[in-house]
Parts: C-alpha cells; structure tokens; sequence
C-alpha cells in the first residue's frame, strides 16, 4: 500500500463511508455562528467525526485537538474559489493556488480539499481553474496525500433542477478523471446517477442549515441511499441542537442503516 492508500483508508475504515464535519467557511465566508472559535468547538464536538475539514491557518491553532490516538483525519482546503464569498457577491469563481500539499502535510494534514468550478462564463478562466486542479492533484499524490475534490457550480443557485443536476454530473465525471480520490458534492435530484457514474467515493454535502435536526439527517438518508459513501456536513452539524449526539446520528444513519426518524429518537434530537 502507498501513503495515499493507508491515509485513504483512515478516512473511510472498514464500513467504506465516512462523516466529515467541515468548519472551513471562515476562509472565505467570515465567522459563523458556532465557528467564532475553531479549537473550542472541536474540543465540545469530541472525537465522533471520521475527519475534520478546516483551513491551513485553523490546523495551526488546532493541535492539540489531532494529537491523540483517536483523533479525527485533518483535511485542509488549499485552493481558494471566489465564489464561496457569499457575504461579499462575488460570483466569478476565480481560483487561486494559495497552498502547496507540502504545505498542508507539514502542518500535519491527512488528505486535501482541492475545489473546482466551471462554466464561469469565460473558457479560459475554465480551463485555468482545470489547470490549477490537475497541478494540485499531481503534486499531493506525489506526497502521499489524498485529494477529496469539491466540484461547486457557477451560480448555483439559479439553476434549474435539471441543470444543476447536469453540472454535478459532469463536473464529479471531469475531477474524477483530473485525479481526486473522493469527491464532496451536492445532493441532486438524479443524485443516484452521479453516484453510479464516477469512479470514486461521492460524498453529498449538507449545504445550507435546515430549521431542525431531524431535516439535515433526512438528507444525509438521501444522499447515503441514494449511493453517496458519506458526508461533509458542516453549519448543521454545528449548529444543531447538540453537535456530539448530532454527529452520533449521522454515524448511525451514514454506516448502520438507521432512518433519520430512528436516530432523532435515539439520541434526542430536534424535530
């Protein structure tokens, strides 16, 4: 086995599904509520997630948390993509490579989060955007690193269902074929075909926080019946109504074959 594999391995285990908690959105979206203070919200979340993906700067003030035995994998994002900068408009999804892997691996990271845009409006900002990716890609796996891709649409929000469905589609299809091992993604309408037709681990993402606990878990029952192999749920893993036995659901609804209805009662969460 090479470095990549064994990391790969950690994140996933013997069940082939992982629970990500992402706490990321501070680099490029400012503070949300509950994410004021990176390393206190860790310490209160415990050790129940499969990984942890947060920016370069946070692993950094973060150490102590992925020092033990039991610890989480640390997946750092190394790429920056304009069109996470909700707060501020932006909307041309101009990537930069901020970060190099050997960077993130000498912070201590397990894997790296590489995120990829298209259909921008301009080729060549698409095809640099490819560039950037590919590069990343290649010089992670030459360090042992896996790369989880995030393949994000243009505009998301303004699509149809069949478009963005289109766009998911294809985009997971490019980044599995530019190198990423695993990809975190939205949940779509066809989202079984984006499953069924890419090659590596999908993982569907919980995307805006909904008004109970109850309606982020009948999402990531969706998503894990409908193939995904996990879930990087961030906002409504940590601001849900108690983030440990929250994560404690998503465990028992991603790898056990629990409803959402099941594990809301289980552990005592929202309706």
């Amino acid at each position: 086995m090479t470095g990549k594999d064994m990391r790969f391995g950690r994140l996933f285990g013997d069940s082939g599904k992982a629970v990500v908690v992402a706490c990321d959105h501070g680099m490029f979206d400012g503070p949300h509520a509950g994410m004021e203070d990176i390393a206190g919200m860790l310490g209160r979340l415990g050790t129940g997630p499969d990984a942890i993906l947060l920016s370069p700067g946070m692993l950094r003030h973060t150490g102590a948390y992925f020092a033990r035995r039991d610890a989480p994998v640390a997946i750092t994002r190394i790429n920056f993509n304009s069109v996470f900068a909700f707060t501020w408009g932006y909307k041309g999804a101009v990537i930069s490579n901020l970060y190099q892997p050997e960077d993130a691996l000498a912070a201590g990271a397990d894997a790296v989060l590489v995120c990829l845009t298209l259909k921008t409006g301009s080729e060549e900002r698409d095809a640099r955007n490819a560039e950037i990716f590919a590069d990343l890609c290649l010089k992670a796996h030459k360090l042992g690193l896996p790369v989880m891709a995030e393949y994000f649409p243009h505009s998301h929000m303004t699509k149809s269902a069949a478009a963005f469905h289109e766009e998911i589609l294809i985009g997971c299809r490019m980044v599995s074929e530019l190198g990423a091992d695993c990809i975190k993604t939205f949940f779509t309408n066809k989202f079984e075909e984006v499953t069924s037709k890419c090659p590596v681990p999908i993982l569907g993402l919980g995307a805006e926080k909904t008004p109970t606990d109850l309606g982020a878990l009948l999402l990531a029952e969706k998503e894990v019946r409908a193939g995904a192999s996990g879930v990087v749920f961030g906002r409504n893993a940590i601001q849900a109504s108690n983030p440990p036995a929250f994560v404690a659901a998503l465990q028992d609804v991603v790898k056990r074959g629990l409803t959402a209805k099941q594990a809301v009662k289980k552990h005592g969460l929202t309706k």
